[in-house]
C-alpha cells in the first residue's frame, strides 16, 4: 500500500515562504495499491489538485471519501482536473447527514450559485455521490472502517483503510476533549477512535493544537500533537504522523513540534508530497 500526503494543513490554505517545506495545501491523501494508480482519496481539501500528477495524464477512475464537509476538506474537489474530464469515473461518498438530504444536495448547498459557479453534478465525467454511513465497507479493492468521532460542526468520520497486509488509521478533525480530559489531560481515548487506531501501521491524526492551546482552542474541534502521540501509544500503533497543522505555524514552529517527542512511537510531522510505502 502506497500513501500518498497531498494537503497536510488544515482550517485554511497557507502560502508564502514561511511555509513552504511542509507545505500549505489543506487535508488530501491518497492511497495506491503498491505501484498501481492512485484509486482512494480521503478528503478533497486544495492538496487534491497535486493528484493528477499522480495519475501520469490519465483520468481519475476511483473513490473520494469525505471525513466532513468542513471548507478544508472539500473545496479542492471542483480543482481535480483529472477528475473533471469526459473520461474521469468518481465516486463520492461523504457522511450521512440527520435530516437525509441526498448527498448531492449536501455538497451542492456550498458549491452552487451564488457561492460557486458549478454544481457537483455538473463537473464533466461520470459521478456517482452517495452518503456513507459507519461500517465496514470495500472501497478500490481497500477495506475500509468507517467510525463517528467528535468534531464541532457536523457529523464526522475517520477512517481505517486496509489492504489484508497494511492499515492506516485517518483522524484528521478530532476533539475528544469534549468526552472529557482523559488519563493524560489531553481528551479521551475513547473506543470509536480505539476501534479504527488499534493494530494500525500507520497513525494519521489531528494534531492542529499544541497541549498548551487546548485550553483557549479547542472549542475550535481540534486535537493536541500530544494527544495524537498518546493515543498511538495507547493502542499499540508504531508510527503516528502528525497532521492537518494550524494555518499559521511556520515551519520552524513545526521543526520545534517535532523535537517535542521521543523515539517510541515514531513521531513524523506530516509533510507535502511524503509517501508512505507499507
Amino acid at each position: 500500500m502506497r500513501v500518498h500526503l497531498l494537503g497536510v494543513r488544515g482550517s485554511t490554505p497557507a502560502p508564502g515562504a514561511e511555509f513552504v517545506r511542509y507545505g500549505g495545501h489543506t487535508s488530501c491523501v491518497a492511497i495506491a495499491h503498491d505501484d498501481a494508480p492512485v484509486t482512494l482519496i480521503l478528503d478533497a481539501g486544495t492538496g487534491i489538485r497535486r493528484a493528477g500528477a499522480l495519475l501520469n495524464g490519465a483520468a481519475f477512475s476511483g473513490t473520494i471519501l469525505l471525513s466532513h464537509l468542513h471548507w478544508d476538506h472539500v473545496h479542492g474537489l471542483p480543482f481535480f482536473e483529472a477528475a473533471d474530464r469526459d473520461d474521469a469515473n468518481v465516486s463520492v461518498h461523504l457522511p450521512d447527514q440527520e435530516d437525509e438530504t441526498e448527498a448531492v444536495e449536501v455538497l451542492a448547498r456550498g458549491m452552487s450559485p451564488p457561492h460557486f459557479p458549478v454544481r457537483p453534478d455538473e463537473l464533466r465525467g461520470k459521478w456517482f455521490f452517495a452518503n456513507l454511513v459507519p461500517g465496514i465497507a470495500p472501497f478500490e479493492e481497500f477495506t475500509v472502517t468507517t467510525e463517528e468521532i467528535p468534531h464541532k460542526g457536523g457529523r464526522t468520520y475517520g477512517f481505517r483503510v486496509g489492504d489484508g497486509h497494511s492499515a492506516i488509521a485517518y483522524l484528521p478533525d478530532h476533539c475528544p476533549s469534549v468526552l472529557g480530559d482523559g488519563p493524560d489531560g489531553w481528551g479521551e481515548y475513547h473506543e470509536a477512535a480505539c476501534d479504527l487506531v488499534t493494530g494500525a501501521d500507520v497513525l494519521i491524526h489531528d494534531a492542529q493544537l499544541v497541549s498548551e492551546e487546548l485550553i483557549t482552542e479547542a472549542h475550535f474541534g481540534h486535537a493536541a500533537a500530544e494527544y495524537a502521540v498518546g493515543l498511538a501509544r495507547h493502542c499499540g500503533v508504531p508510527h503516528v504522523v502528525l497532521f492537518h497543522h494550524k494555518p499559521d505555524r511556520t515551519d520552524d514552529q513545526l521543526d520545534q513540534l517535532a523535537a517535542r517527542f521521543d523515539a517510541t512511537p515514531r513521531v513524523t510531522v506530516a509533510t507535502q508530497s511524503t509517501v508512505l510505502n507499507l
